[in-house]
């Protein structure tokens, strides 16, 4: 059912996905920027669903950059691996060179099945948002799958949120990412040089900068070991909480068409591609915003 989205002067033609997560918004030409307040009736669609979707966009990386700049500030590609020569803020993933890229990158650019993360939480300063294009898309399979980690928070008894919210986590990228960093030699994130990835910590729960929503921020991608446990007590708390956040109430799944783009909130998510698309070629390219220190 499409539903009209009213805010202050405007008015969204936008699909909810899902019971919490998810929408799509339909009528916006990406290609010419809107005005201020379309813009800001978009962002509070994207606050309120944590993904949105603008079908048969078509952007070149150019625009996508562009795009991208009008919701935040734009970081580069990625703290360790390089953007596309031309456009080195656009993370660029094509999985029908996925042995060349695992030989240079690793297991990181050949990612199947459900393998949930929240983009670069081994950063002191995680993305805030994330804009994907989708480029080439299999004739069959390759969704992605976002699931909304406020409503995973929400869902847990007030006893587990309060000992939740008193806990620290360890996020660390050096199983995915060292060796990427030893062969490209030095990253760049946050204006900072990257020659090393040491393991930050972030609170297990994290109160949302813009909404003030509480956001259960661990994530099976990067999340090691809860710093205040024994590591068999963080092992088995962080299964079940991985369990839980996952169920299928809290998340959507996107089926894409080529030149479709999405645009989620890195700080209240987690997201994975379905690894059904066999040796059909896929590629997406992805900017991402600049990001706060969680708190």
């Amino acid at each position: 059912m499409t539903i009209t989205e009213i805010r202050p002067g405007v008015e969204l033609d936008v699909t909810p996905l899902s019971g919490t997560i998810g929408s799509e918004i339909r009528g916006v030409d990406l290609t010419q920027r809107p005005d201020d307040e379309t813009l800001a009736a978009i962002r509070q669609v994207w606050l309120d669903r944590r993904v949105v979707f603008f079908p048969g966009q078509h952007l070149t990386p150019a625009q996508h950059r562009e795009v991208a700049s009008w919701f935040g500030e734009v970081t580069q590609a990625h703290p360790v691996i390089p953007g596309l020569p031309d456009n080195p803020e656009v993370f660029e993933i094509d999985y029908s060179q996925a042995a060349k890229l695992a030989a240079q990158y690793g297991d990181v650019s050949k990612r199947r099945g459900l393998a949930w993360h929240t983009d670069v939480t081994f950063v002191e300063r995680p993305p805030s948002g994330s804009l994907l294009n989708a480029v080439v898309i299999p004739p069959a399979g390759g969704d992605t799958l976002w699931t909304d980690q406020v409503a995973a928070f929400a869902a847990l008894s007030p006893a587990l949120q309060a000992f939740l919210s008193t806990l620290h986590a360890v996020h660390d990228g050096r199983a995915q990412f060292s060796g990427v960093l030893e062969q490209v030699g030095e990253g760049e994130w946050d204006g900072e040089a990257y020659r090393s990835l040491e393991p930050v910590v972030h609170p297990v729960v994290r109160t949302h900068p813009e909404t003030g929503d509480k956001v259960l921020f661990v994530n099976p991608g990067f999340t090691s070991h809860i710093a205040e446990l024994d590591r068999p007590e963080s092992d088995a708390l962080l299964a079940y909480l991985y369990e839980h956040s996952s169920r299928p109430e809290f998340v959507v799944r996107y089926h894409w068409h080529e030149g479709d783009l999405g645009f989620w909130d890195n700080r209240a998510t987690w997201h994975a591609v379905a690894g059904d698309f066999g040796d059909q070629p896929r590629v997406i390219q992805r900017v991402t915003l600049r990001g706060d220190r969680p708190v």
